[in-house]
């Protein structure tokens, strides 16, 4: 985490409200729960609960990542998203650009991830004690020397999708914690959680949500 934290002012973007859920936009560069200090208090759970009190947490993104985020409305709610979460029942697809031009047009990153102890939060491949993770990515088209590229998180691990892009040699561009020289040089982490599915807690319906990414 960088010295100073100056979270976006935007109003709060909401997707969709019922009584169970409540699903916002959230804003790349705000934290989605109070760090430790007065001076990270603000954050996507406080800014929700200013709106609806009950509020309660069920996952997180990055501060650097935006899109999609959902929240209970109930302890019912949280207890449901919270095992669709856990299961990986949970459907997650994210937009990023990444460096060079990443080929084939599709693939799967399968490299077991655990912290850098030294280096927290950073995250690193370890294939002696590291935990499962997998992703499964589509190229979307090649930009300059970039690629636009979908993710599909097929496990829910720290940072996944960040240090998986880096250890197929395509970091995320504008990365803090990963990206290097020209690759480090954009004005925000280019990744954005841009669909989630899931089940209502109430009547197990399947929902889609979406938000487009602004780069």
């Amino acid at each position: 985490m960088s010295e100073t934290y100056s979270p976006p002012q935007t109003p709060l973007d909401l997707l969709h409200e019922d009584a169970q859920l409540i699903v916002v936009n959230k804003p790349p560069g705000l934290l989605s729960v109070p760090g430790r200090g007065e001076h990270l208090a603000d954050c996507l759970l406080a800014r929700v609960q200013a709106s609806f009190p009950q509020a309660l947490l069920v996952h997180r993104l990055d501060r650097d990542t935006s899109g999609v985020m959902v929240f209970a409305q109930t302890p019912h709610a949280q207890r449901h998203l919270g095992l669709q979460f856990e299961k990986r029942q949970t459907r997650k697809t994210y937009v990023a650009r990444v460096w060079g031009i990443v080929e084939p047009k599709v693939g799967t990153v399968d490299l077991p991830l655990i912290v850098d102890w030294p280096n927290r939060p950073r995250q690193m491949v370890c294939h002696e004690t590291g935990k499962p993770a997998v992703t499964d990515w589509r190229v979307v088209k090649h930009e300059a020397d970039t690629t636009r590229i979908r993710l599909f998180p097929k496990t829910g691990r720290s940072h996944q999708l960040r240090v998986h892009m880096l250890a197929s040699g395509h970091p995320i561009l504008g990365d803090p914690f990963y990206a290097e020289g020209a690759a480090r040089d954009f004005p925000r982490l280019m990744l954005h959680s841009e669909e989630l599915r899931l089940k209502h807690p109430e009547g197990g319906v399947s929902m889609k949500f979406r938000a487009a990414p602004a780069f």
